[in-house]
């Protein structure tokens, strides 16, 4: 039977995980790459997450991805191997439209043509905030500008935002993501956007709701510094970050955010993770 080789400085980083009973996983960067095709799963990240479900760790997955439905999204991961089922993924499209329908809202949207079919029911018909996913290509001069008029012509601006990230990586390289395109609305309109996603604290507590597990019980794990690890430890949660994805060597010094253990991939933190969970 071959051994599983840990490194001793990743076990040895990991201490902080010694007593957390649930995991939420990061997808995009963690688990897989996007890009044509549907994208392609990490080394080792199948087995990594089969080997969390089977543990007995709770185990949610928690994404930003505004490029699919939900369903569709969990259907092209599992046509990549992966073991996961669609109520265990959370992600920001489903929770934003229950606060639309919460608050009486009625969105223009500027989101990726495949994710529209989230949005089905909703009333459009006399828009009174806007809506930006990433949209990629929809990303035009075009749109964004009808997004900017719709906005200042409200008397009260309202900008919900899916997810705040600056760029995410794809097969062939790094893309703009939403945050970008949030930004400058912002600006433009003078308003500070309603992020529904990652980092938000309500997102995240969504997630530990379905768990039923207290903040200092769970780990994140994430590529991304701020959004994924910075947002779990501003909840109380402890923040793993892979060196895979969109991870950068200049996170390891950010003057803001640290994450409590690095790893060089997910089959790595989960073997550190299972170490001391045994």
């Amino acid at each position: 039977m071959r051994r599983r080789v840990i490194s001793m400085a990743v076990v040895s980083s990991m201490e902080c995980v010694k007593s957390v009973r649930g995991v939420i996983l990061d997808m995009c960067g963690v688990l897989y790459d996007s890009g044509e095709g549907g994208g392609q799963p990490i080394h080792g990240s199948v087995q990594a997450v089969k080997r969390l479900m089977d543990s007995g760790l709770i185990v949610r997955f928690c994404t930003n991805e505004t490029q699919n439905t939900r369903e569709k999204f969990v259907q092209k991961l599992q046509r990549m191997g992966f073991d996961i089922s669609v109520s265990h993924v959370f992600s920001p499209a489903p929770a934003l439209i229950r606060i639309l329908r919460e608050r009486g809202l009625q969105p223009h949207l500027l989101v990726h043509d495949d994710l529209l079919p989230e949005f089905d029911g909703v009333d459009r018909s006399s828009a009174n905030c806007v809506v930006i996913g990433d949209a990629a290509e929809n990303f035009s001069y075009q749109n964004l500008n009808e997004a900017f008029r719709v906005l200042i012509g409200l008397e009260k601006p309202l900008l919900f935002s899916l997810g705040r990230g600056r760029y995410y990586k794809e097969t062939d390289g790094l893309k703009l993501d939403v945050g970008v395109f949030m930004k400058a609305l912002e600006y433009a309109c003078d308003i500070e956007a309603e992020v529904v996603g990652k980092p938000a604290p309500g997102f995240f507590q969504s997630v530990l709701s379905d768990m039923n597990l207290q903040p200092h019980e769970v780990v994140m794990i994430g590529d991304d510094l701020v959004n994924d690890v910075g947002g779990a430890q501003f909840c109380g949660m402890k923040g793993v970050q892979v060196r895979t994805g969109k991870f950068r060597p200049s996170d390891e010094n950010h003057p803001s955010v640290k994450a409590d253990a690095c790893a060089d991939n997910l089959a790595a933190a989960v073997d550190a993770i299972l170490t001391h969970h045994q």
